[in-house]
């Protein structure tokens, strides 16, 4: 029987929620713009993840190491939430865009462009998407200064807020893992622990966190592919599918471009090489100049 309108949950954030309490993974295919959104909506998925790096690929030309802004993000959640009509955005937030006075701010703004849900990282900023090399971390107290302000921020108790933890990389998987307790119970409603490199990774963060847990399954990237019934299994409740579009279109793009008589350019497996494509290494040379120079002058 449907719940009546009266108990029917309203808002986006209340109905992500009803989802979680149903006991199966919630699959969230990526997005980036309004007609990516329509698809998703028209093939009957119940959620939809806002991707900041389909964003900053698609949207903007950009490689995604921190150069969107969060007024960027927000129009552009704005525009994907209402091509959902009504079916739960989880976004991506990057590291809240600052301090927390500005993770306030995109909290209220996010909420606002009609998300259900965003997480937030403990990167430094700029950040890099998780599945490339060299991430450096805040510490677990300044990210839970971050995860404060945005739990008190949100207007709607039932916006889900998910902290996300990128210590696996730079730091090992015990360490994520101690990370995303402690986050945890700082308050997130939801753990991901971004980029586990193995199928032992994956079974170890599910039976050391006791709480909803997300997962990222990024197309060529650091994670195995694992089967949804497996992940449902483990007692994950939401997976990510970042490039589940954005990948079959530039790989189709390419291909049609070299019918065309197009010349294919030498693109590095996984994400790197998707960053490539939008100028990855200009701008990380760029980075590294000024970083190299504050290095010298300090």
């Amino acid at each position: 029987m449907s719940p009546s309108p009266q108990t029917a949950p309203v808002t986006p954030g209340g109905r992500l929620r009803a989802l979680l309490t149903q006991d199966r993974l919630i699959t969230a295919p990526g997005v980036f713009d309004g007609l990516s959104a329509h698809l998703v909506a028209r093939t009957g998925f119940n959620a939809a993840y806002l991707s900041g790096a389909g964003v900053s690929v698609a949207g903007f030309g950009l490689p995604d190491i921190g150069l969107l802004t969060q007024s960027e993000m927000t129009e552009r959640a704005r525009i994907v939430a209402t091509a959902l009509d009504g079916i739960p955005l989880i976004a991506d937030a990057d590291t809240g865009y600052g301090a927390p006075m500005n993770v306030t701010r995109t909290v209220r703004e996010y909420e606002k462009a009609g998300v259900a849900a965003l997480h937030l990282e403990d990167q430094t900023f700029p950040k890099k998407c998780g599945h490339l090399p060299d991430k450096e971390l805040v510490t677990p107290e300044e990210f839970t200064d971050k995860l404060d302000a945005a739990l008190q921020a949100r207007t709607d108790d039932d916006l889900v807020i998910i902290a996300r933890t990128d210590a696996r990389g730079p730091l090992g998987i015990d360490e994520a893992i101690d990370r995303a307790g402690r986050y945890a119970a700082a308050g997130a409603d939801i753990l991901f622990v971004e980029a586990p490199q193995n199928a032992e990774e994956i079974e170890k963060i599910a039976a050391s966190l006791d709480a909803p847990l997300l997962i990222n399954m990024v197309q060529g990237g650091l994670t195995p592919d694992t089967a949804p019934d497996r992940l449902a299994a483990l007692g994950f409740r939401i997976a990510i599918h970042p490039g589940a579009l954005l990948a079959p279109y530039v790989l189709h793009g390419l291909e049609a471009l070299r019918r065309m008589g197009g010349t294919m350019p030498e693109v590095t497996p996984g994400p790197q090489g998707l960053f490539e494509l939008v100028g990855l290494r200009e701008w990380s040379a760029i980075g590294e100049r000024y970083r190299n120079h504050t290095k010298d002058g300090a």
